[in-house]
């Protein structure tokens, strides 16, 4: 993992030459000018009355690369990650890890960022939502460990958001009892969240193991994505050698027919991670918008999350 380091809050680049080359060409990040568009970005968010946002370098400089560097379209992006905290405290509020329920999900594994093999190639998480048992836990149980993770892999892994990131959806323990959990609101919640509060770089979604579960689910989520993220999408089935075409194999845990860890060594890893960073993840829950204080008109979950229009187009067979 490319962890961070930081001296008292000040940046510290930890990439390696090809990366901060990669940056460059395909962030527009110049290093002479890294420091000023981080602070220009500070400024800005002090003069914003309705967002209380962590301010250090590192937070700041990952929705710079997640922009491309372009200062307006960071600041959405920031005013819509707090936002989107803010309308959704069943995903962000109450994330201790030693907290019973969520320990749970957590030791299951639904989420798991992999070892990287190749630094220069997109880094691989491994989802496996339909691991948990949908009787005793809700899709809001999982998308609290799923965005808890996605937090804690951006605050660590500097190199995340230069190289992307290749998601692995394995769906072969989907039921309908899990499928009748994802509704449209909770599939549109997601998938806002993730397109546009994150300074993600998806380059590509796989699925495998899809049962017939699946397709409905699958297209209401695909309803809601850009059409940039639509081509990226790639669907395998029980087909691992189509897998390993799209995703090397070597990259894999031994589970998937890799040789990159088990999935109980990588489980392990992450949860040290998450037990490390409980202070951080506790202290993070104060961080958000007040929608009283916003100039303009206040935004609602309606404007963010509103389905009404776009589920009813869907087709579903």
């Amino acid at each position: 993992m490319n962890c961070l380091s930081t001296m008292g809050g000040e940046y510290v680049c930890n990439l390696s030459p090809e990366l901060i080359q990669r940056a460059k060409d395909e962030l527009n990040e110049d290093p002479e000018r890294r420091a000023a568009d981080i602070q220009h970005i500070r400024d800005w968010l002090k003069k914003q009355p309705h967002i209380k946002a962590r301010t250090d370098d590192w937070t700041i400089l990952r929705f710079l690369r997640g922009c491309k560097f372009s200062l307006e379209k960071t600041k959405q992006k920031i005013d819509m990650f707090y936002t989107c905290k803010s309308m959704c405290p069943e995903w962000y509020t109450n994330r201790d890890p030693q907290d019973k329920r969520l320990r749970a999900i957590l030791e299951m594994g639904i989420f798991l960022p992999l070892p990287r093999i190749d630094p220069t190639r997109p880094l691989i998480v491994l989802g496996r939502p339909s691991i948990r048992d949908p009787y005793s836990s809700t899709m809001d149980d999982a998308a609290k460990v799923i965005l808890l993770m996605c937090d804690l892999l951006l605050e660590e892994d500097e190199a995340a958001v230069v190289t992307g990131i290749d998601v692995l959806m394995d769906s072969g323990t989907m039921t309908l009892a899990h499928a009748s959990q994802l509704s449209p609101t909770i599939i549109k919640k997601a998938v806002t969240i993730m397109q546009e509060g994150y300074p993600m770089r998806p380059k590509g979604l796989n699925y495998i193991n899809t049962p017939a579960a699946f397709d409905t689910v699958f297209n209401i989520f695909k309803s809601f994505m850009k059409e940039k993220m639509k081509k990226r999408i790639h669907i395998h089935g029980s087909d691992l050698e189509s897998l390993y075409k799209e995703v090397p194999k070597e990259c894999l845990p031994v589970e998937y027919g890799g040789t990159n860890g088990t999935i109980e060594e990588i489980k392990d890893y992450w949860i040290k991670r998450v037990d490390a960073r409980r202070d951080w993840l506790l202290e993070d829950e104060k961080y958000g918008v007040d929608e009283s204080k916003r100039p303009g008109k206040p935004k609602t979950t309606v404007d963010l999350f509103g389905i009404e229009g776009s589920f009813r187009k869907l087709n579903i067979d």
